[in-house]
This record gives C-alpha cells, sequence and structure tokens, in this order.
C-alpha cells in the first residue's frame, strides 16, 4: 500500500478472504483505494466459477467476493495494473456528480467519522453493507452519515 501508484495491494482480512486495493499515493506513503465491488459485465461463467454461484449480481458484490471472483491471490500483490498484460485497469466513462454518492466506510470501528466511501448511486453492483455511523458533533449535526444509494 506504500507505492508505487497504480500497484495492486493484496492483503488477507478475517483469517479467511483476500481483499484488494490499488495504490494511489506516491511512493512510501501509504494510500490506496479498496477494490470494494463491481459490475460484471464480462467473463461471468469464469467469474462464477472461481466463486462457486452464478447470481451476477453477487459475483463482485463486496471486497473479499471481487477479488475472489477475479481469480486475485496473495501471489498478485505488486501487480503493475498499468502495464500488466493479464491484470489490469481500463478507463471508462466517467460518472457525473449526481450519480455518486458517497457514506461512512464498511465495517470499521475507526474512522469511521470520514465519508470516505464513494459509489455510484442506484447500482445494484454496489456491495451491501451498512455503513458506520458517527455520532455528530458540532458543525457536523444534521450532515447525511448514511448509504444514500436510493436517494
Amino acid at each position: 500500500m506504500f507505492g508505487p501508484p497504480g500497484r495492486l495491494y493484496v492483503y488477507f482480512t478475517y483469517g479467511r478472504h483476500f481483499c484488494s486495493n490499488v495504490v494511489t499515493g506516491p511512493d512510501d506513503h501509504g494510500s490506496a483505494v479498496l477494490l470494494r465491488a463491481a459490475e460484471p459485465l464480462e467473463g461471468l461463467e469464469v467469474m462464477a466459477s472461481h466463486r462457486g454461484m452464478d447470481r451476477p449480481r453477487l459475483l463482485c458484490s463486496g471486497p473479499a467476493r471481487l477479488t475472489q471472483a477475479f481469480a486475485i491471490a496473495r501471489a498478485d500483490n505488486g501487480t503493475d495494473l498499468v502495464r500488466n498484460d493479464s491484470l489490469f485497469l481500463l478507463s471508462g466513462e466517467p460518472l457525473l456528480g449526481h450519480a455518486i454518492a458517497r457514506s461512512t466506510r464498511v465495517g470499521v470501528s475507526v474512522g469511521i467519522e470520514r465519508r470516505w466511501r464513494y459509489f455510484e448511486r442506484r447500482s445494484a453492483f454496489v456491495s451491501p453493507g451498512r455503513p458506520s455511523v458517527p455520532v455528530a458533533t458540532g458543525a457536523e449535526a444534521g450532515t447525511e452519515a448514511t448509504d444514500s444509494r436510493g436517494s
């Protein structure tokens, strides 16, 4: 997670799942984005075989599910996602501002006051989960801190 940017950071969590991040900051600076969900567009049969199920909405709906669907393993840690031929990122169409929602992070107990979870509003492929709800204090009182998929 400490660089260089564009690399895949793979880690084992809760003693049972691999999750993956894309390093986003400069070398030696811990900065990455968790790959939390994806809408599977191609290779559904292969993803289904990796996951042992075939419900398209659930194939990549969650960080461990996504990692499993793409067969990402510890050996992929450090992969250059910009220059690699088998595991890589593609640019897509940017979303308009009104199509983007944000909430507090899911499944964490530290840093829950920050709304660092960004996702496509109304996407059926956004991973479920209950965002952490911080206790509102001072100027933050009255600000939305919950999942706004349906709004």
